[in-house]
């Protein structure tokens, strides 16, 4: 049976209120497949994409499934990024706000004291942080997840990507063993589900929202074949053409991501670079200040920019083509949303062929390739 609407699902009043509240309509895909296993209890592995409505799909069981009257962690959601941590937060508080569910951020960067003082007051019901600073609470003695009803990992291949796995493990040995386990990831490579079959239930579910069919239809795809050595001039010539429209720009490294930034100034170009090693308070002010226009020139990394909630994305440019079709899929992604039409531009030299081959076979896009 499909599902039309979030009435469908069982979920309570309170929560389709809030549901109204933040103008959610129906549910998406991941959500309609997701929420009624995870209402089961069931354990599940789910392939999606930022963008699909993740966040939603374990956030709005987890909102029926705990008491919040019991003061005690009940939900422990782990994320690789201080950012997602903070939207993923935000938009739990959102869904559970007539259930009054409190929900407590932790991450590195911001005080460690602020959020133990949070923990000692003993009211949160939902704690979402990163890998690091949850094991350093835990160390510590301040974080009792001995509660634990329902572990979520968010973005598990970037958490991979990232060096988590130890936390990640360490961390599990802390939990209950009578839990429920949700892994959600945009990829899914091996290690991710060796990591699956390690902690979750051996009966898990799995379920996969088709990546192509959430971006394909409303994004226009070209792509330039150039010498290595002619990359940068191809990047600035299509800046030129498309004007002074909203644009990320994909590199593969930091070092990469910080010569196009520096490089795109020195042009003329407003533009910024972000990437792991900003500071908070440093990644914090360019996502603000390019938020707000100040300049309209993103330059990231895939990790730096997993997660990020960007509205109006105009363009998006591969500068370097990712390796794996499916990172190509999250990165084109970031355009094309809320119903709008995008454009994703990639650039290739003749030594990438292959990969620009590989992502062509696995999404069938038509995308338009100029030599």
């Amino acid at each position: 049976m499909s599902v039309q609407f979030f009435q469908d699902l069982s979920i309570s009043n309170l929560t389709l209120a809030s549901l109204k509240k933040m103008g959610y309509k129906e549910p998406t895909e991941i959500q309609a497949k997701a929420i009624p296993l995870i209402l089961q209890r069931k354990d599940l592995i789910a392939q999606a994409q930022t963008g699909t409505g993740k966040t939603a799909a374990f956030g709005i069981p987890i909102v029926e499934i705990i008491n919040s009257k019991q003061r005690k962690i009940q939900a422990l959601i782990l994320v690789p990024t201080r950012e997602l941590a903070m939207q993923v937060t935000k938009e739990i508080k959102d869904i559970g706000r007539f259930k009054r569910i409190f929900v407590l951020a932790v991450y590195g960067g911001k005080s460690i004291q602020r959020q133990i003082d949070f923990l000692q007051k003993a009211r949160d019901v939902v704690v979402v942080g990163t890998p690091g600073r949850i094991k350093d609470l835990i160390n510590r003695g301040h974080l009792k997840l001995n509660h634990v009803r329902i572990l979520v990992l968010d973005e598990a291949d970037r958490m991979f990507d990232m060096g988590f796995i130890e936390d990640i493990r360490e961390i599990i040995s802390h939990l209950p063993e009578e839990k429920q386990n949700l892994l959600f990831s945009a990829t899914m490579p091996k290690a991710v589900l060796n990591l699956a079959k390690e902690f979750l239930n051996p009966e898990f579910e799995i379920i996969k929202v088709n990546p192509e069919e959430i971006v394909i239809d409303r994004i226009k795809q070209m792509a330039y074949k150039i010498k290595t050595q002619n990359r940068f001039l191809k990047l600035v010539e299509i800046l030129k053409e498309y004007g002074d429209i909203k644009t990320i720009i994909f590199t593969q490294t930091k070092k990469v991501a910080d010569e196009v930034a520096y490089k795109l100034k020195n042009q003329g170009f407003k533009s910024s670079s972000i990437h792991g090693d900003f500071s908070q308070i440093k990644r914090e002010k360019v996502l603000r200040d390019f938020k707000a226009d100040e300049f309209k020139i993103l330059v990231a990394t895939d990790i730096a920019a997993r997660g990020l909630d960007i509205k109006g994305v105009d363009l998006i440019i591969n500068y370097e083509i990712p390796r794996d079709p499916d990172s190509y899929i999250h990165r084109i992604g970031r355009t094309g949303r809320a119903g709008k039409r995008g454009l994703a531009i990639s650039i290739f030299s003749y030594a990438e062929n292959k990969y620009f081959r590989n992502i062509k076979s696995r999404t069938q896009a038509n995308i338009e390739l100029i030599l």
